[in-house]
């Protein structure tokens, strides 16, 4: 196995240790066995938006750990976020702390532990809709990882090394790091604790940036234990330079994979933006107490602008006021704001500097498709596969080196393009996937090309207690997020780059409140009503094809005689069992397979 640059490389190796638990004593455990208590986390929770989702995340969790793929003596829990308005990953911290007490009561503030945001219904990948982005599949595995395996190996020797507290992460994002051999990443200090990596200006506009107090850094070595003067969430990069917040560093390109230092000696700006960050119980405390107070939590809480935005000596509260980077703008949120802000304010918010360190976020089909496909940076430090644990012939198919096939069976004849990942599908022999796509969970058994860009997602639904299937299909540059308020505006929706309003009438179908699973101000292509409800996988994958095919030739292709789901429906109708059962079938007859090559 080759060595990283990164010392928080991640090997098979180091996620099979996780799936063991750490190293306890001289030898590390065996697989099945308990952690021994204080080397790993105490608690390992995932938060979930509704009880569906929460649902769907207490199944696979179970299944792991039949599988005795996750670390025995942990509390695994799946926290869903109360009923009724959103409330943010910031509110879910709160729901989280209320629930930690109500389960344990006084014995939770002893605890370590891991608090993964999982909730939300990734819009942006909506091949992670049903099951969750903390499940997302990995190319690379055994059986194949998924992110939760992922971030249980990266954080791996954090809890030996952390105070009684809570680390927060979020389930779309991974941190690779390189620090000396005597280097220890420690959570000891009262307050708040993240890390910070170097990223150019153009990345610190869409995440949080930290303004480090110059005179208590330097900017060299791998790891500097740092103060903070303040942070500012997702700022502009004239706010970046009038806060102090960009940096002058000398060899701040990373190592590329070959070792090579070319461009190195360059000076280069930077900012350090964040990534994960840990509250002592005493925060904690702080924060549930405030949690109490309020009624009802009626709007959206970040958990970095909200909170962390309140920290540091040069923290101001004209961000309580600034509404630009919300979603959804709540009366309540506000005065919200300002209540956290006299809570933390004067809190000290200490930052760990990884100099020599890079932060992936994986929350979007081009992030996903990039990451896993042309990135070769991640690639090296991934060991990531064209192929992972998957039954696939070199005989006849063609498969670009660029691919990506993730646990699934490609038969004798059929071709994968460059730059496309499939994943728990069946891809028959007479298929032709094209370029840069995703295929996630099909049955494709037909005759077919399918074209580039394109994005296919097989989900199992239940209506009138009868097992249905529905596939959704966009291309990778749709925007299932934009909405429009007005049915008279449906004209500026895109789909696969033709106006959703020619489509339509491709499809006979007609504008109206019906058209859509939401409500009368929320027209877009996630509640859009136009794929058909079929029998069988592999039928309602032809449907969706043909529905695409009629946008891409524009020839008509009826839809008013089927029942149509929108995503947003898809999601509501979800059986995941039955989708659960489609990837084991697949699991066991890869390892069917596999046991017949050994003999």
């Amino acid at each position: 196995m080759k060595h990283s640059q990164f010392t928080g490389f991640i090997t098979n190796a180091s996620i099979a240790r996780s799936r063991r638990g750490p190293r306890a004593g001289p030898a590390p455990l065996s697989p099945g066995r308990a952690a021994r208590p204080g080397q790993f986390w105490d608690v390992v929770a995932l938060t979930a938006a509704d009880a569906q989702q929460g649902s769907a995340y207490e199944q696979q969790l179970a299944e792991k750990l039949r599988r005795k793929e996750l670390p025995l003596g942990v509390r695994y829990h799946v926290f869903v976020d109360p009923p009724g308005p959103k409330i943010g990953n910031g509110g879910s911290t709160l729901h989280v702390l209320q629930c930690l007490e109500n389960l344990y009561g006084d014995k939770w503030t002893s605890f370590i532990v891991l608090l993964i945001h999982s909730g939300g219904y990734s819009q942006r990948l909506p091949s992670a809709s049903a099951l969750g982005k903390i499940f997302t599949a990995l190319p690379f595995g055994n059986p194949v990882y998924q992110m939760l395996e992922l971030k249980l190996a990266m954080y791996i020797d954090f809890p030996s090394h952390m105070k009684p507290g809570i680390l927060i992460t979020c389930s779309d994002d991974i941190e690779l790091y390189s620090i000396g051999v005597t280097e220890t990443i420690t959570f000891d200090k009262p307050g708040f604790t993240a890390l910070a990596h170097p990223s150019d200006l153009s990345i610190g506009t869409t995440h949080g940036v930290f303004v480090l107090d110059p005179s208590s850094f330097s900017g060299k070595g791998g790891l500097e234990y740092r103060s903070c003067h303040c942070f500012l969430h997702k700022p502009d990069i004239e706010k970046m330079r009038q806060c102090g917040a960009v940096c002058i560093r000398r060899n701040c390109s990373q190592l590329s994979s070959s070792g090579d230092h070319s461009d190195s000696e360059m000076d280069s700006e930077c900012v350090y933006t964040d990534s994960i960050f840990y509250i002592d119980h005493n925060i904690a405390k702080l924060l549930l107490a405030f949690y109490k107070q309020i009624d009802t939590l009626c709007c959206e809480i970040d958990a970095y602008g909200d909170f962390l935005q309140a920290l540091g000596p040069g923290a101001t509260q004209d961000y309580t006021k600034n509404t630009s980077n919300v979603t959804k703008e709540e009366s309540q949120l506000v005065e919200v704001r300002q209540k956290l802000y006299s809570l933390l304010k004067g809190t000290a918010l200490n930052v760990i500097v990884l100099n020599n360190s890079k932060f992936y976020h994986i929350g979007t089909t081009q992030e996903y498709l990039f990451h896993f496909t042309s990135d070769s940076k991640l690639k090296f430090e991934l060991d990531l596969l064209s192929v992972a644990f998957s039954i696939f012939s070199d005989k006849a198919e063609t498969l670009d080196p660029s691919a990506s096939i993730i646990q699934s069976i490609l038969e004798p004849g059929c071709i994968v393009g460059p730059g496309s990942i499939i994943e728990y599908s069946r891809i028959g022999p007479e298929v032709s996937v094209g370029n840069n796509s995703i295929i996630s969970g099909s049955y494709i058994n037909l005759k077919v090309d399918i074209p580039s860009d394109c994005f296919l997602s097989s989900l199992s639904v239940k209506i009138n207690d009868q097992v249905k299937y529905v596939s959704m299909v966009f291309s990778v540059q749709d925007n299932l997020k934009k909405n429009v308020k007005l049915l008279s505006d449906v004209h500026s929706l895109q789909f696969f780059g033709v106006s959703l309003l020619e489509c339509l009438d491709l499809w006979d179908l007609k504008v109206s409140n019906q058209l859509f699973s939401s409500d009368n101000t929320n027209f877009g292509l996630w509640t859009a009503r136009i794929f058909p409800v079929c029998s069988t996988l592999s039928e309602s994958v032809r449907m969706s094809l043909k529905l695409l095919n009629s946008v891409q030739h524009k020839s008509a292709f009826k839809l008013s005689d089927f029942k149509l789901l929108s995503v947003e429906e898809m999601l509501t109708y979800k059986d995941v069992e039955d989708m659960l059962k489609f990837r084991k079938q697949i699991y066991e007859e890869i390892c069917l397979q596999r046991q017949k090559k050994e003999i």
